[in-house]
């Protein structure tokens, strides 16, 4: 019986391409995997590339085939988490019109989602500390909104920056407290709705806004079939 890499060796070359690819992209997956299951965990802001590359069965050189450092890996990693779970949030919340319910409902969202599962937290929390909070696709989103809130003239700041670091950084610190004490259960709509106080809207509404029902979060296949 021919092993696989003599296999490899007499497939054509397209074939050996392809058979490359596939080994690269399993050996990146592993070592993602790794990166998060320590990122999850509660020391694990301290994780070094030694550490990644040790838990994902790899050398120091085979990490740097893949990434060009840690920076490069939190990036990634970050997308892997974030990416499917906003795009989900974003194409749900724009059903609404108004820029602060879906500036609302995606604080909803993301705290809901970081008191149910640990290690996501754990993880954004982490990644967070020495990166773009959330990712970059997230961090752009945020201010989009917040430029759509200025420009409906819901929001009264001076600029959209501000804005995007009151929503983030609240949010973030939120997703931290869920971590380490007990909140409670309209933490989510509290936070929300502190935030957008925060940027201007008045009392009355931003606490009626944050308690809103929340439209059903769509499933992927949906999203996908749009």
């Amino acid at each position: 019986m021919m092993s696989q890499n003599t296999n490899a060796t007499t497939a054509s070359p397209g074939r050996r391409a392809e058979i490359g690819r596939q080994r690269r992209a399993r050996t990146r997956a592993r070592i993602l995997a790794a990166a998060f299951e320590l990122f999850g965990s509660e020391q694990g802001l301290y994780s070094r590339i030694e550490d990644i590359a040790r838990d994902a069965g790899v050398t120091r050189a085979t990490f740097y085939n893949h990434f060009s450092g840690m920076t490069e890996l939190r990036e990634a990693l970050s997308y892997e988490l974030t990416h499917d779970f906003l795009s989900a949030v974003s194409r749900t919340l724009y059903q609404l019109d108004d820029p602060r319910e879906r500036a609302a409902g995606a604080v909803r969202f993301y705290v809901a989602r970081a008191r149910e599962d640990r290690r996501w937290n754990q993880s954004m929390v982490n990644l967070s500390a020495n990166g773009i909070i959330f990712g970059a696709e997230t961090f752009e989103q945020a201010e989009r909104t917040v430029v759509e809130g200025i420009e409906a003239g819901r929001f009264s700041l001076r600029n959209s920056a501000i804005g995007r670091d009151i929503v983030l950084g609240t949010c973030l610190s939120a997703m931290a407290c869920l971590l380490r004490q007990t909140v409670p259960e309209d933490y989510p709509e509290l936070i929300a709705g502190h935030i957008l106080l925060a940027m201007g809207v008045p009392f009355d509404e931003a606490r009626t806004i944050a308690n809103r029902p929340m439209p059903e979060l769509l499933p992927a296949t949906k999203l996908d079939e749009m």
